[in-house]
């Protein structure tokens, strides 16, 4: 569950990124969380634990410095004692942001889920520190994560894996290369499973940036996928096999694009 910010406090952002976002001919992503921090002043820490590149989290380092970020700090978590360890701690606690990379979102859950980071990435979040995640870093920042899955328009049950996510929203549920990898029956299979939370289909190079008060805006080149599944009036998940389609009556869908918004406490969207 996300910690409550303490009295007087606003949250800070969460910026889940659909992955391949532009870093060289116009990351406005990447500025304008930039932006949020406070700067090229602000500390950013870099966490590529989803990567098994090691070149990821310097690249992205470098990435930050060339947009003018003079305090850019790369935390090598690759094991779950690296996540206990005091200083690690202390870099979060002085960062104005995080920015979490790509990869395998698993190595993500794996590695922080239930370390003493992962608590103080929540506890920073609820006191104003934002948060930003791409690809798999995307996929992990909410309560429950999808883990994995298979292509395709039509849900199915066995179409996803569901695994605990970090926990800084509960409203939400994020798929990432939406539209590149046709993940649309994956995102609807998971929200059929939960249809509590409020799914976010995100293309590449494209971002929503989820405010303290809930509400986000859409930000990047691509296209946001909503689907709203507080109406659904039947689901044959129960019954369904293996590989069966499954039937869902009652989905709202929403396509937003820069510029487009969406209050998560309503439920409503505009176009600007």
């Amino acid at each position: 569950m996300p910690a409550r910010p303490p009295e007087g406090a606003d949250r800070g952002f969460i910026i889940p990124i659909g992955g391949a976002e532009n870093k060289l001919n116009d990351p406005q992503i990447l500025e304008r969380f930039l932006d949020l921090c406070g700067g090229t002043s602000a500390h950013i820490a870099i966490i590529p634990t989803a990567s098994e590149l090691e070149d990821t989290g310097p690249h992205y380092q470098r990435l930050f410095h060339k947009i003018g970020v003079k305090h850019a700090e790369v935390l090598p978590l690759t094991t779950r004692e690296d996540c206990e360890s005091g200083d690690h701690l202390d870099t979060i606690e002085e960062a104005d942001g995080v920015f979490l990379t790509g990869g395998n979102q698993l190595r993500l859950s794996t590695t922080l889920g239930g370390t003493r980071l992962s608590q103080e990435l929540r506890r920073q979040n609820a006191r104003g520190m934002h948060v930003a995640g791409t690809s798999a870093g995307a996929a992990f920042l909410p309560e429950h994560m999808i883990a994995g899955g298979y292509e395709g328009s039509t849900p199915s049950p066995d179409m996803v894996t569901l695994a605990p996510g970090l926990g800084l929203s509960n409203h939400v549920m994020v798929d990432q290369h939406f539209r590149q990898r046709d993940r649309l029956g994956r995102l609807l299979t998971a929200l059929a499973y939960n249809p509590f939370a409020v799914g976010i289909g995100l293309d590449e190079d494209t971002a929503a940036f989820i405010g303290p008060d809930n509400r986000f805006e859409v930000v990047g080149s691509g296209g946001l996928t909503i689907v709203d599944p507080s109406e659904i009036s039947y689901s044959s998940m129960d019954r369904a096999h293996r590989r069966d389609p499954v039937s869902l009556i009652g989905v709202k869908l929403h396509i937003l694009i820069a510029g487009g918004r969406f209050d998560l406490n309503t439920r409503t969207a505009t176009a600007e």
